[in-house]
This record gives C-alpha cells, structure tokens and sequence, in this order.
C-alpha cells in the first residue's frame, strides 16, 4: 500500500487529500478543474495523483473555472469538482455557484481555508468562508483541520459521501465544502508518525462501503381526472436540458396525444428539435399571441408546464390574463410559478406520467385551431425569413436550427439570442442538444460555461452576442486544455441589442452610454490575440457551409456584423405581422 501512494504518508495533509480524491474517484468522479494558489497544493497534488480515473484541468481564472465546471457538469449531468486557494479565489466562483443552484447542475466546490488561528489577524489572503455562498448551495459545511486519527479520516470519507450525495439529491445543484490546511503545504514530511497506518488502514477495507448511486427508476404516476375530462388544455414544454432528450420528449408526446392538449414548445426545450414525435407541436405561439383576436379564442381552461416557465413575456401575459387551473411537472423542489397562479406542483418527472391510451388523430376542435394557426403562421415565419438576403440578427436562430449536423450540442447565450431562438427557431428532427444558463439568466461565463460544455464532446457551437462574448473573453484561456471544437457564432452589434427593445431605448441620452454600451472591439484582433481562429461571415450561404460539416479540434469565431438599430426596428415592425392576417 505504501508503494501504491507514498506521496500521501509524507504528512497529514498529504494523507487527508488523498483520503479526499480516493472517495470522490470511487464514487465515480471524472473531472476536477484546479485553480492556481498555494492554500490548495495538498489538493492540487492528490488530484494530479488520480489521473487519469479523474481529468484534472487547471485553469487561471476562477471565474471562468467556474463556469467551465458548470458547461461540464450540464453537458455530462454529473458532479464536477472545482478547488481554489484561501482569500478572494472562492469569491469568484460565486456567480457560476448562483447559475448552478437555479438551473441545478451538480457542482462540488471546495475552497481551501488557511486555519482557524490565522483568521481575524491580518494574516495574509484570508477572508472569511463560511457560508461563502449565502443559501444557494444545496447543503456546505467546514471540515476539520488534517488528522491522521482512523476515526477523523472516517468522519472525512462519509462526509465527502455526503456532500455528493447532496449535489444531486433531493434536487441537483453546488455543494460547498471549506477545507483549512495548516503549513506545511508542500508534501514535505511533518514529522508526523504515520506508521500505525501500516497495520491499521486497508484501503480495499476502508472504502469498501462506496457506491456510485444509480438513478432512481420512474414510478408511474396516475393521470389526474380533470385533465381527461377538459377539452381545451394546453401543454408548455418549458426550458429544459435533460440527460435524456429523447425520452423525454416521447413522455411528452405521449401525454399530448393522450389528452389532445398541443404542446406550446419553448425554444430551448428538446421538443424542437424531436418535432417527429409530437404531431400537435406549436412553435409559433410567441407571434401567435401578438394577435389579440387569437389569443383570446384560444384562451385555455387548463394548463400542464412541464420545466420552468418559457421566456415569453407574451405567453407569460396571455396566462396571467385568462388564469386557467395549472400544473407544474418537475422533480424539483423549487417554485417554478413566477405568476403564481392557480397552480399545483407534481414533483415527478413527466416520464412518470402513465398515458393511458394514445390518440394519433386530433378530433379536439380547440386542438386543431391551435395546430391551423401553427401551420398558417410558420409558413409566414418560413417565407419571410427565406427571403432575407441581408444579414439580420434574426435570421441567424432560423437558419441554424435547419443546418447543424444531428446531435450538434448548441450553448445559446442570454440577452437577444435566447429570444430570437424562441421566435425562429424552427423545429426539426436534428436532435441538437440546446444548453444555456436560464437559473439566473446572467450573460457572465457564457465562453466557459460553452467550453465546458463542448469538452469531449461532439463538435459543438455557441450562439452569442458581443457584449456576453466579451464578458467573458478569459474563456478563451482555456484553449489549451480544451479537448474537442467549438464554433462560436457570433452576432456583432456593437451592444447591447436588447435594450433596444425596451422603452429606455427613446431616451438618448443617457442610452447609447449606459445601456447600448458600445465596446468597438476588432474581434479579429482579440482572437488573434488569445491565438483563436477568426473568420468574417458576409453571405448566409457562407454561415451554413461553415457550420455543415463542423471542424473536430480547435476553437474559432465566425462573426456577422449587423446594425443594432436597424434589427430592433425590424423585430419592432414584424414581430406582430406574422400572425396578423390568421384566421382559424
């Protein structure tokens, strides 16, 4: 035993890391992302000890880390390890820990602690930890200062059990754990005896109790009374990115046709991009909506949300106005009802949902006035955008939700682009793999949250703004350790674009300054800069061959310059014509 790992008897520290990364190798830990310091170097080296069972890749900004760390953790659906050192390095890590409590990705974050007598005395790079991270993580404690005692390293396995237990259970979502060390750091010996481990510690003995949990099988869940008896309901397909994208997607099929209800599909919900398997699919609802006549004829008497709540104001505003009885289907433990309406939760996932039978015609008058409107109005959508030559910001979701290659995983960034791909985004049978960061809805670490995603993975792309771009160009500091392609679609408007749809947008000044924030970046030199591919996009035939096939290594951004001003006004002109002239 001492041959297999004798850096960890060189002193306590050595041996309480190693304790540490044995557990979390076992209970099936892949991937640890390592920021730079001294406080962490016990846990640095024992990471560095467990490759290659556990990927660990060190990354400068903590930040950036941190998202990197939730892209991996969304994209796997498994917990990703993220370690900095004492002081400000955790404080860092705060946005990404926001991000994954609201979307809930599992993340285990460790930040290491110098001891509790240097704390409260100016002692260099030492902030307080505790509690770090407010309420948001799922469950976060202290642990104890290294001890070689059986009992201590005990205590530290069952309580590094718990803490991943807890990144996933009830509800997915960060778990904190702060961990002091005392000097020495390095794995110098301390003069410490730590021969008694000889006799006493069996590794096979002391971790012989860790399992890798397996997912909880589906129990079936009746279908309510109520719903088989309404003839005029509705099903939302809210956001949603599922480990099973496909299963998912049939277990709402099912229910629809079961029921007759259509399935108002958000842009970012997998059912899009399943459009196969769901024959009363609505994609237009947003513009649908716009026209008032239709929105009240198709007013429901029920509603089944599955996920959280689209992006929609329109969606949002038509439900708060005719309040009809409403159910939320997800396994969380989080209040998905932001109009707190007359709204039950079910925490089940809707692949317990037991379908009694299957319906494969739609003989519901109400049904099929939905999917006349659908057909009517993404025809528009289609003819109207097929006919765009010029590049408009707009085009950019419609076309690509027609062109990636099958099973392309796709990080949309907020702001503008989340909403164009609930407009335009036209369903399909591409399954391509929608991520985002829709918790807090923030543009911080959209690159890294994209590259996490995209590492090992397919051939990925990102859909982005300038402004998220550069909120986080650091991102591109990773290239490096990166393994795998990322395209990075990038609309170009020199600001930002969604404050020209709101009222501030008729007040200038202060706007132009204080919210279209215009940053007049050459992006050709910045990726020149990080030694990042560049290429200008002039002609939508040119965006489609670059995106059809993907490159395999490498990052590049293909950027489209638009007019901030000019998109806004086009959106602002056309988004309540495309249903205008419907009648059903």
């Amino acid at each position: 035993m001492f041959d297999l790992i004798p850096i960890a008897f060189k002193n306590v520290n050595q041996l309480w890391a190693y304790i540490l990364t044995e557990t979390l190798k076992r209970l099936g830990l892949t991937c640890a992302i390592i920021c730079p310091g001294s406080r962490s170097t016990p846990l640095a080296i024992a990471f560095a000890q467990q490759v290659p069972e556990i990927e660990a890749i060190s990354i400068l900004d903590e930040r950036s880390a941190a998202f990197f760390a939730l892209g991996q953790a969304q994209a796997t659906g498994r917990p990703v390890v993220l370690v900095c050192t004492s002081g400000t390095a955790g404080a860092n890590f705060y946005s990404a820990v926001i991000e994954a409590s609201y979307s809930r990705v599992p993340l285990l974050i460790l930040t290491t602690d110098r001891p509790p007598e240097l704390r409260d005395c100016h002692s260099g790079q030492t902030v307080d930890q505790l509690r770090l991270y407010g309420n948001y993580p799922n469950w976060q404690t202290e642990l104890a200062l290294p001890s070689a005692d059986m009992g201590m390293l005990a205590y530290l396995r069952q309580t590094v059990i718990h803490s991943w237990e807890r990144t996933q259970t009830p509800t997915k979502g960060p778990v904190h754990l702060n961990i002091p060390f005392r000097d020495p750091l390095a794995p110098f010996p301390d003069g410490t005896d730590l021969s008694y481990l000889q006799s006493q510690f069996q590794p096979e003995d002391f971790f012989a109790g860790i399992a890798n949990p397996f997912p909880m099988p589906h129990a079936p869940y009746p279908m309510p009374k109520e719903w088989k008896e309404c003839d005029r309901g509705i099903i939302i397909a809210g956001v949603a990115q599922p480990q099973q994208p496909q299963e998912y997607c049939r277990a709402i099929a099912q229910l629809s046709q079961t029921l007759q209800w259509p399935v108002l599909a958000e842009g970012l919900s997998p059912v899009r991009n399943y459009a196969e398997l769901n024959p009363y699919l609505i994609s237009t609802y947003d513009l649908i909506l716009r026209n008032q006549q239709l929105a009240k004829q198709l007013a429901p008497e029920m509603v089944i949300q599955v996920g959280e709540m689209p992006t929609s104001k329109e969606l949002r505003t038509w439900i708060d106005a005719t309040q009809p009885r409403r159910w939320v289907i997800d396994n969380s433990d989080q209040n998905l009802d932001p109009l707190h309406g007359k709204t039950t939760h079910l925490r089940i996932s809707v692949e317990d949902i037991k379908a009694e039978e299957r319906n494969l015609s739609l003989s519901s008058d109400y049904g099929k006035k939905w999917c006349d409107a659908e057909t009517q109005v993404r025809l528009v959508v289609d003819q109207t955008m097929g006919k765009i030559d010029e590049i408009i910001e707009s085009k950019a979701a419609w076309l690509i939700s027609q062109i990636l290659p099958s099973g392309t995983p796709l990080f949309i960034a907020n702001s503008m682009p989340v909403r164009d791909v609930e407009y335009f985004w036209k369903p399909n049978n591409l399954g391509v793999r929608s991520h985002f960061n829709r918790g807090a809805n923030g543009i911080d670490g959209t690159l890294s949250t994209a590259l996490g995603m995209a590492h090992r993975q397919q051939s990925s792309v990102m859909l982005t703004g300038d402004l998220a771009l550069l909120h986080d160009t650091n991102g591109f500091l990773i290239r490096n350790k990166f393994v795998g392609h990322l395209t990075i679609v990038l609309i170009n408007n020199n600001g930002g674009g969604i404050f020209e749809m709101l009222p501030i947008a008729k007040f200038d000044p202060p706007f132009e300054e204080f919210f279209g924030t215009p940053q007049d970046i050459d992006f050709a030199q910045l990726c020149a800069t990080y030694n990042v591919q560049h290429e200008f996009i002039t002609s939508w035939e040119q965006l489609q061959q670059r995106l059809n096939p993907l490159p395999t290594t490498g990052i590049r951004v293909l950027e489209l310059q638009t007019n901030r001003k000019l998109d806004a006004k086009w959106r602002q002109e056309n988004l309540r014509k495309f249903a205008a002239d419907i009648v059903i």
